[in-house]
């Protein structure tokens, strides 16, 4: 076949396709999944839910998805406590689709979001795609947000969107909900919607709560979350968001036409409909999490405090070569974030274990030298 180059945008030059790697090995620990897959009485009721819609196959979607709407409000009042009404709610093929919905109603050319990194890595792809500048306000050593120097920088960059992930990815790292209301409160000062990106939420330590309790008193937050983790539905790409009515009016403006298929309408509706049967390994995922930061720490690393099913570790001063070393003993964790950190998600007992093992043999095979000791 002759080469062709095609008339890609000049920004696009050299980019290369987001995505963390997909190797065949035993232990898969990268990607953030819940390790638990569905039970089969979930199995059966998504089908014959699917199986009932597809009768009707023929017909577009209800471009508006009410009852899936109605569905997720119900499930988040009995979640966190938050009562909404189903014109505050949207939905989307994943979270990302949400936030490329955000990005494309309230970002653009000349304007600008703000966010605060080390943080999910696809913040600034959707700057990019949606020709928003993107401000970064690093956060501490300790991985928290500084909030005096994001009042600053929200103060004298005028964002029209800010960022902030609440279990962070991929740090775990959640933020108090006063310090959320403080950013809420200088965004609603200058304009800006707070976009609270909770992928992670379902997994937050007990007694940590979440941004929907602000909706009320703050109507330019926006809250994201996901069916792809706690639901154990990545397969589905099914995101959705909390926010005022007139924020969710302007999502529905910037949606393509039937953007949500009437499989995926049906999937999510039996999946809420058994959210108890799919989140009832939440409270093992969450002991796990927690004994997994135990077994990083009493290895000398140095492990950030995580709300999230995931676990945040270093600092090593060739992080690639632990990488490497854990798939060449097929375990396969996550590069991500700064130099010398390394992310896994918690699995199975057995995975967890297994990686654990593979680990010390990393370690010993590369010695005390794999490691910054004095940072």
């Amino acid at each position: 076949m002759n080469p062709y180059t095609p008339p890609v945008r000049p920004d696009l030059a050299g980019e290369v396709p987001y995505g963390a790697p997909q190797l065949n090995v035993d232990v898969r620990l990268n990607v953030n999944e819940n390790p638990f897959a569905p039970p089969e009485s979930v199995v059966d009721a998504v089908t014959a839910s699917v199986q009932r819609i597809m009768s009707e196959a023929n017909r577009y979607p209800d471009r508006d998805f009410i009852d899936l709407r109605t569905d997720l409000a119900a499930y988040l009042s009995e979640e966190s406590g938050v009562h909404l009404s189903a014109e505050q709610l949207w939905a989307a093929n994943g979270s990302n689709e949400v936030m490329a919905h955000v990005m494309a109603a309230f970002g653009g050319p000349g304007r600008t979001a703000l966010t605060f990194p080390p943080t999910y890595s696809m913040y600034p792809e959707y700057a990019r795609e949606s020709f928003t500048t993107l401000v970064n306000v690093p956060r501490r050593s300790d991985f928290t947000i500084d909030v005096p120097a994001a009042v600053t920088a929200i103060t004298r960059d005028q964002p029209s969107i800010v960022l902030v992930a609440s279990p962070n990815n991929p740090t775990g790292t959640a933020i108090g909900l006063a310090d959320i209301a403080k950013l809420a409160s200088v965004c609603l000062q200058n304009n800006a919607v707070l976009v609270v990106d909770e992928a992670y939420a379902e997994f937050r330590r007990s007694g940590v709560p979440s941004a929907l309790e602000l909706l009320s008193e703050y109507p330019n937050v926006i809250v994201t979350r996901t069916m792809s983790k706690a639901f154990a539905m990545a397969g589905v790409r099914l995101g959705y968001a909390a926010a005022h009515s007139s924020v969710i009016d302007a999502l529905r403006i910037v949606r393509l036409p039937y953007h949500l298929s009437s499989v995926t309408q049906a999937v999510a509706r039996a999946a809420i409909a058994h959210a108890g049967d799919l989140q009832a390994d939440l409270e093992t995922l969450r002991e796990k999490r927690d004994a997994l930061v135990v077994d990083l720490t009493a290895r000398g690393l140095r492990v950030a405090p995580s709300d999230a099913n995931f676990a945040f570790f270093g600092v090593f001063v060739d992080r690639q070569a632990i990488w490497q070393g854990l798939v060449d003993r097929g375990v396969l964790i996550r590069e991500t974030g700064p130099e010398g950190w390394l992310r896994v998600s918690v699995g199975t007992p057995e995975e967890n274990a297994r990686f654990i093992t593979a680990l010390d043999e990393v370690l010993a095979d590369l010695g005390q030298g794999a490691l910054v000791v004095d940072e």
